[in-house]
C-alpha cells in the first residue's frame, strides 16, 4: 500500500498544480499530516484514511461549476488504475462525497471513524492562522469585499444558499469559521481546533480596532 499512497501523492501534484492557493496540493498536504496525526489517536484503517485526506478536494465542485460528481468519478479511476480493492475505493468515495461543511445536513448520522478523522483535519486547515490566510486568499480569488460593516452575517444557510454567497471575507468567520470547533468528531480534533478558535478571536478583535482606527 506504501507505493499506492506515493503514487496518490504524485498524482494529486500533478492534478492540482496551478490550483487556488487556499485548495491547492499543500492544502492536501497539511490535510493528509493533520489525518495522520489524528488517526494516531483512533482505531481505524490508516490507509483509508490517508488515500481520502489525499484524494478529498482533486475536484472541489467550486471550481467545476458546482459539480460534486466530478471527483468521485476521477478518485474511482484513479483507485481502480492502481488495483486498490472495491472495498476500500467505496470507503474514500464515501468520505470524499459527506466531508464537507456545505453538505453537512445531507450525510448520514452514523459515520466510520476514518470519514470523522478526514472531516476534522480538513475542517482544522479551515481555522487558525492557516485559515485566515486562506480565508482571505479565497475572497480575494473571488474579488469578494473584505469586510463591509452594513452587511450582516448569513447564519444558517441552507446549502444552495451556502454556495452562491458573496459576502464578505469577514462573514465567512461567522457563517462557517467559528462555528467548525465545535463540530469536530474527535478529541484530538478538538484539542487542535481550540487554539486555532481563540487565534482567529484575536485575530478578529484586532482587525476591527484596526478597521475602527480604534
Amino acid at each position: 500500500m506504501n507505493n499506492i499512497i506515493q503514487n496518490t501523492v504524485q498524482f494529486v501534484k500533478e492534478k492540482l498544480e496551478g490550483a487556488e492557493a487556499g485548495h491547492d496540493w499543500f492544502h492536501i498536504e497539511r490535510v493528509w499530516k493533520l489525518s495522520k496525526k489524528i488517526a494516531q489517536t483512533e482505531n481505524c484503517n490508516q490507509n483509508v484514511v490517508e488515500l481520502s485526506a489525499l484524494l478529498h478536494d482533486i475536484a472541489d465542485p467550486k471550481f467545476h461549476n458546482g459539480d460534486e460528481t466530478l471527483a468521485l468519478k476521477i478518485s474511482r479511476e484513479f483507485l481502480e488504475s492502481q488495483n486498490v480493492e472495491d472495498k476500500i475505493i467505496q470507503q474514500v468515495l464515501f468520505i470524499i462525497q459527506n466531508i464537507s461543511f456545505k453538505n453537512r445536513g445531507e450525510a448520514p448520522k452514523d459515520l466510520p471513524i476514518e470519514l470523522k478523522i478526514v472531516q476534522d483535519a480538513d475542517r482544522i486547515d479551515a481555522i487558525g492562522a492557516i485559515g485566515v490566510a486562506r480565508t482571505f486568499n479565497f475572497g480575494g480569488f473571488k474579488n469578494n469585499l473584505m469586510y463591509h460593516p452594513d452587511i450582516e452575517p448569513k447564519l444558517n444557510m441552507s446549502k444552495d444558499d451556502y454556495k452562491k454567497s458573496n459576502g464578505t471575507t469577514i462573514n465567512h468567520f461567522y457563517e462557517k469559521l467559528l462555528l467548525l470547533k465545535d463540530l469536530m468528531n474527535t478529541e484530538e480534533g478538538k484539542k487542535i481546533a481550540e487554539e486555532r478558535h481563540q487565534f482567529m478571536l484575536n485575530f478578529l478583535d484586532q482587525f476591527y480596532k484596526e478597521w475602527n482606527v480604534d
